[in-house]
């Protein structure tokens, strides 16, 4: 998919041969666009197949029971970080650990002062759910002082162990993948002509960077726009987004056919307004970068507004971080899993918990951490 987003960014009317250091002649825009297209629906297409067999880990460290873990979540009133945070709880009760949750509700005043709560509690062990390592770097290195192991949940801008902090894995799907499926959502659902506007949170460089990517997808489509990069705090979007989805209506008006951001949150207080102001759920499609809420579920199955979200697999990204913890008490390293990119809409919603209003992957997840864990 990367090989696309360059080569339309650098040489859109090239053929595959020129892209590859091969004389040709060049391809007439119409063509280059159709193939553009083509290869745009394939990639979507792939993305919203259901869930596949399981391709993580399979063997590990039995249990190591009795554990103290300590939660910090960003925010509670954000569905995606609840799902995860819910899947924690979901594993950490079959692995034999006691849990404690602490709240930042989204303030920064209340970020350090939570994960200093959460020390005074003496865990063993220490999840961040939501967030950003490097920021809570200040207290984060007295847990890394006790020797306390840390995972975390979307807390970097690209899974895995991050660097310069002590956080030792970022539990996510790929953010650039999540991204780029968004945005090619986007242009193959508008036949390449979207009128965009992106939502994101420059607090947060996992939100930044699909922002960036996003917009990178949407500059390489020659027959769509860009119209808008919207600032906006998650934490204030009930606060915010009303007035801005007003505002970017007057700007803008029918020109503003796609509505992308980094969270489904946006779309909770975005939706109204657009109602309001009478505009049928035809004019305007909303798909999000993350994370797959309830409500993102309800308009995709309703067909108001959104028509996709690339949905997080939040309960079992909540047991991959207790698995990825219990590998750190056990003495040995994680294992880097990055589960696959899902986008979800109105043709797929059924499946792989959809009925449930979540994506939680058909593929036994559950069963395979019991049997690693011999929690039979």
């Amino acid at each position: 998919m990367r090989g696309l987003l360059l080569a339309l960014q650098c040489a859109c009317m090239l053929s595959v041969a020129t892209a590859q250091g091969m004389p040709t002649a060049p391809v007439p825009a119409a063509s280059a666009a159709r193939d553009y297209l083509a290869e745009a629906k394939r990639v979507v297409d792939a993305a919203a197949q259901p869930a596949a067999p399981w391709n993580g880990p399979r063997n590990g460290p039995r249990a190591q029971p009795g554990k103290r873990v300590a939660i910090v979540a960003e925010d509670l009133r954000n569905g995606g970080i609840v799902g995860v945070v819910d899947g924690v709880l979901e594993a950490a009760k079959v692995i034999g650990w006691n849990v404690k949750i602490f709240d930042s509700g989204g303030t920064p005043d209340l970020r350090l002062k939570m994960l200093a709560n959460a020390l005074a509690s003496r865990p063993d062990g220490l999840v961040i759910v939501g967030g950003d390592a490097r920021a809570l770097l200040p207290g984060l290195r007295p847990f890394a002082e006790r020797g306390i192991p840390i995972v975390g949940w979307h807390v970097a801008a690209q899974a895995g162990p991050v660097p310069g902090t002590p956080v030792a894995m970022n539990v996510a799907t790929d953010p650039f993948e999540v991204a780029r499926v968004t945005a090619l959502a986007a242009i193959v659902q508008s036949g390449g002509h979207a009128g965009v506007v992106i939502f994101s949170d420059s607090n947060f460089r996992i939100a930044q960077g699909k922002a960036d990517e996003m917009a990178a997808v949407v500059r390489a489509c020659s027959g769509c726009t860009l119209l808008d990069m919207r600032d906006v705090a998650i934490s204030r979007s009930q606060e915010l987004i009303p007035d801005a989805t007003r505002a970017l209506l007057t700007r803008y008006g029918k020109r503003w056919t796609y509505a992308l951001a980094v969270n489904d949150i946006y779309f909770d207080y975005a939706a109204p307004v657009l109602t309001q102001a009478g505009m049928p759920s035809t004019a305007m499609a909303m798909l999000s970068a993350g994370d797959g809420s309830e409500s993102a579920f309800l308009r995709i199955r309703t067909g108001t507004f959104q028509t996709g979200t690339v949905a997080e697999p939040l309960n079992l990204h909540g047991w991959q971080l207790v698995d990825e913890m219990n590998r750190l008490f056990a003495g040995g390293g994680v294992t880097g899993y990055v589960f696959p990119v899902h986008l979800v809409t109105a043709d797929n919603i059924a499946t792989d918990g959809g009925d449930r209003l979540l994506y939680d992957p058909a593929n036994g997840y559950r069963d395979i951490y019991r049997r690693i864990w011999q929690r039979q």
